[in-house]
């Protein structure tokens, strides 16, 4: 199901972009399942398939095992979408809000695929972000937990190289998840073989292709595949130009998009700014803290040394918080990502990092201390504020988002927000009702 190498060649890879290496702009992965029957809906074309839960999918025992397992019954509208055609080895394009499960759609169908061979590759999983294959990982670790003899192996930069090698060597997993750096120089030297690849998957794929070095890894990936094999590729926002150079990669695929993109907004999440001076945040955010409810929050900065600054003053007044950036070491980012996820923190300050993707079910507030950036490098100041606010009210339950804005280029930010996602972002209120940001038990 894949594109032509010549296709592939003829991507725009003119356009200077940033070097991705170590970008702080980051993502994680989204929830496995949807909770909600979703009714037969046309979407770019295609109808949506009636299902009232995985089971009717008619996916191996083994997977309705593991999903049964983790408490999960209804599958979300883009599941119900996705899986049937995606099961069938379909080339998939989809475009859907954070937390509805686009995650599951790629990790379930590569699975119900799979014929598992020892020391055989035959799923590529790509990333942009440490984090979020390490998130990926687990997704497949724990749906391929009644198939004891599939293999998943998590291969980025910042775990050491010599392991790695000695791991393939030893035995290549059936599945690879990774970073295109890492999965390229493994994939060049040989050490890695990808002869025998049959689904080729890129999760966030708008952050991927819209950087050029990165592109250019990606599409050196793909020629070291097969020719014939399955491509997915998901994000939540996605432009029509890079739709373009995504629809290079694929043959004939099934597209799902969100018809408009004010459909992104997302259900259940209470969304207010406050206007205030740069000196007045951190009081305003002591009291913020003081007076909401919160099962956990995350504070978004622009950079790394206001994201330690930050943690450290929240600590000391009496706010226990922990700090995710590009500046920590591998094991220490995935540390933190534990202790956070585990429930072990309550406050995580964070910037971009973690702003696509990663699920913690239990955020229900997002404040962004500063407003997303609009430049060359970060992209989008809206399409930033999209992810970062996913990050609560994950798969339609409710959440807080609170944006502080302190200078003119905040406030256009704001306003393309309003304006692209055709939401009311309205005045803090002296005070918010539990009732409309935490779930009832």
């Amino acid at each position: 199901m894949a594109a032509t190498a010549e296709k592939v060649n003829g991507a725009d890879v003119d356009d200077e972009l940033v070097d991705y290496e170590e970008e702080e702009t980051n993502d994680a992965a989204t929830t496995a399942a949807g909770t909600s029957k979703a009714d037969a809906a046309k979407k770019g074309g295609y109808v949506g398939i009636h299902s009232s839960g995985f089971k009717d999918f008619l996916l191996k025992p083994e997977l309705l095992r593991s999903i049964q397992d983790c408490g999960f019954e209804h599958p979300s509208e883009v599941q119900h979408e996705c899986i049937p055609q995606a099961i069938l080895g379909m080339d998939v394009l989809c475009q859907a809000k954070s937390g509805m499960g686009k995650t599951a759609v790629f990790v379930l169908a590569t699975l119900q695929q799979l014929e598992p061979k020892a020391g055989e590759i035959s799923v590529v999983v790509l990333c942009h972000t440490r984090e979020l294959a390490y998130q990926i990982c687990a997704e497949y670790e724990r749906f391929k937990k009644a198939m004891p003899t599939v293999k998943v192996g998590n291969f980025f930069g910042g775990l050491p190289l010599k392991t790695q090698r000695e791991e393939l060597k030893a035995g290549a997993p059936n599945i690879v998840v990774g970073t295109p750096g890492r999965v390229k120089q493994l994939a060049g030297e040989k050490t890695m073989k990808l002869e025998t690849v049959r689904h080729f998957v890129l999760d966030e794929c708008d952050k991927m292709l819209e950087n050029l070095d990165m592109r250019a890894d990606i599409q050196a990936i793909f020629k070291m595949t097969p020719h014939d094999k399955q491509v997915m590729m998901f994000s939540a926002t996605l432009a029509k130009e890079i739709r373009t150079v995504c629809k290079k990669f694929m043959t004939d695929p099934m597209e799902i998009y969100v018809d408009d993109e004010a459909k992104l907004t997302l259900h259940g999440l209470v969304q207010h700014y406050i206007m205030l001076n740069e000196d007045e945040k951190n009081r305003k955010l002591n009291d913020l803290l003081d007076a909401l409810d919160f099962n956990q929050v995350v504070i978004f900065v622009k950079s790394v040394n206001r994201a330690k600054e930050l943690s450290r003053l929240l600590t000391e007044c009496n706010f226990p918080a922990i700090c995710i950036h590009s500046a920590l070491g591998q094991e220490e980012r995935l540390n933190v990502y534990k202790q956070f996820k585990q429930g072990q923190k309550r406050i995580l300050v964070a910037t971009d990092l973690i702003g696509r993707g990663i699920d913690i079910e239990r955020v229900n507030i997002v404040i962004n201390y500063d407003m997303p950036e609009t430049d060359e490098k970060k992209g989008s100041g809206a399409d930033t504020y999209l992810h970062r606010v996913g990050r609560a009210g994950r798969f339609g339950t409710k959440g807080l988002a609170i944006t502080f804005v302190s200078s003119p280029s905040d406030s256009e930010v704001l306003n393309q927000v309003q304006e692209r996602f055709d939401v009311d972002i309205q005045v803090m209120p002296d005070q918010v009702e539990p009732e409309k940001y935490i779930n009832s038990t």
